[in-house]
């Protein structure tokens, strides 16, 4: 079932009535976001979907531990920013950086509000193929978290490197 994130807030797209029942229950009650931890996939795939951006770049949660999470995206024609190179934009590499390293802290119980610094390097050129990222919480804080992640190609490949620092309550 799909939740309108923007009319139905936060809270309610998390919600047993927005998903399935499996997922609701991994999700802890996000009116207290201290108390916020996503350690299981469905859960953690649940609030990935919850935005419409996530949704439409196709993210999959492929594997979640205690301080890791690995995130896969299929690749789309839209992504192509070099028509004649066949490589994605970007803007797209960077976003996986970001998101794969905020989810990797969600997954450990941090309450991650915002990004608040984000550092991207590229490797190489990414090409029409699935991409998969692999983050690791390098700290927690009680203002500041940083998470750093990898982008690689389906042959595990870096094509980009980056480490994210998040807002937290």
């Amino acid at each position: 079932m799909y939740c309108n994130l923007q009319e139905s807030g936060w809270a309610h797209a998390m919600s047993e009535q927005c998903l399935p029942g499996e997922a609701a229950q991994g999700i802890a009650d996000l009116s207290t976001p201290n108390t916020i931890r996503l350690k299981d996939p469905a859960a953690l795939q649940a609030a990935l979907s919850a935005a419409p951006f996530h949704r439409w770049l196709g993210i999959q949660v492929a594997a979640v531990s205690h301080d890791r999470v690995e995130l896969t995206m299929p690749w789309r024609d839209e992504l192509v920013s070099n028509p004649v190179r066949q490589t994605a934009h970007g803007g797209i590499l960077a976003s996986l950086v970001d998101l794969s390293g905020f989810y990797a802290l969600l997954s450990t119980g941090v309450a991650v509000r915002a990004t608040a610094d984000l550092r991207v390097d590229y490797h190489r050129a990414a090409t029409p193929s699935a991409l998969r990222t692999r983050s690791r919480v390098v700290k927690t804080g009680r203002r500041i978290c940083v998470a750093d992640t990898e982008v690689l190609d389906p042959t595990g490949i870096l094509l980009a490197s980056g480490r994210g620092a998040y807002l937290t309550e």
